[in-house]
């Protein structure tokens, strides 16, 4: 057995039997899935039996602990030389193996991560939402625009990692708040290579309204800095930007409101990003429904995350 898919699900039946449709229809066969219920109500056991006969699918069902200690459980039962750890809303292009096969060939890596796409079958709010979370003007192209060979961090949505970076590394050391992170981090650190590969993207669902996409970047900024509580060189002066975007609003009110002419024309500059980003989406999405969302989705992004990161910190110097 060359890979073995590892998914971690809470409550998503119906996400994961849209993702083991999409493994049915892989040109590269040799990988089995394993499916790691970790402590749902709302049960995807018959989902995966569902699959049986076309898949070699291994059903799990554990306590809830999270899915980086859930992730650890599949690798713990796992046939392959490879674990590839897929997140349960994900659609998987049907050249995905293939993609990543043909890439370890010529650049034998111990871990590897993908791109994130959105299907065209997508909603507007979810293609929206996907723009923003992997334009360059929004997230600086860290989630797999640029073609990298090494030191690349691969998120747990799309990550495939050698078996030995498992008996070395143990797997994740914390199940959320960064857990991925934290992972890769360590992955590095301990030597081994990691790479992007651009053609083993998958199509990632991600949340289906702003109020659930606020809080899940709120989370992410706390997450930066749970990562700093263990690798404090990890938190650098870019992260602090989503700061300074919420900063600078009340400031450009208070610059009007003082009648400081230079100052306050600082607001201009949020109507000038808000333009960018519109316009941009418009370029490749070519629809401005789906554009005016990616806007407000791009200000929700950074204010998020922004205050998240803002009461992580203070919660940890509260602790220190």
């Amino acid at each position: 057995m060359l890979y073995s898919v590892i998914v971690p699900v809470y409550n998503r039946p119906n996400e994961i039997d849209e993702l083991l449709q999409s493994l049915t229809r892989q040109n590269f066969k040799d990988f089995e899935v394993l499916i790691i219920e970790d402590g749902s109500e709302e049960k995807c056991e018959h989902i995966a039996e569902k699959y049986s006969d076309q898949l070699d699918i291994h059903y799990f069902y554990k306590e809830n602990t999270g899915q980086g200690f859930s992730r650890n459980f599949g690798f713990d039962r796992a046939n392959g030389q490879y674990f590839v750890v897929f997140d349960s809303d994900c659609i998987i292009p049907e050249n995905y193996f293939e993609s990543v096969n043909q890439f370890l060939e010529l650049n034998p890596v111990d871990c590897w991560g993908g791109p994130d796409k959105a299907h065209p079958s997508f909603t507007a709010m979810q293609k929206a939402i996907n723009y923003s979370m992997t334009s360059f003007f929004t997230t600086g192209g860290i989630r797999g625009n640029e073609k990298r060979v090494s030191n690349f961090h691969p998120r747990s949505f799309n990550m495939g990692i050698s078996r030995k970076v498992y008996e070395t590394t143990g797997g994740y050391k914390i199940t959320r708040m960064g857990e991925d992170l934290e992972f890769s981090i360590r992955i590095i650190k301990n030597g081994f290579r990691t790479a992007l590969i651009p053609d083993a993207y998958v199509y990632h669902k991600r949340r289906t309204d702003f109020k659930q996409f606020y809080k899940q970047l709120h989370f992410f900024g706390r997450a930066r800095i749970n990562i700093h509580r263990f690798y404090p060189e990890e938190l650098k002066g870019i992260h602090f930007i989503p700061v300074a975007f919420i900063a600078g609003i009340p400031l450009s009110i208070l610059f009007i409101l003082l009648s400081l002419p230079v100052l306050s024309k600082s607001f201009i500059l949020y109507f000038l990003y808000a333009g960018l980003l519109f316009f941009d989406c418009l370029r490749k999405e070519k629809d401005i429904k789906i554009s005016v969302m990616a806007t407000i989705a791009g200000f929700i992004q950074l204010t998020a995350y922004g205050l998240g990161l803002i009461e992580e910190l203070g919660l940890q110097s509260k602790t220190e």
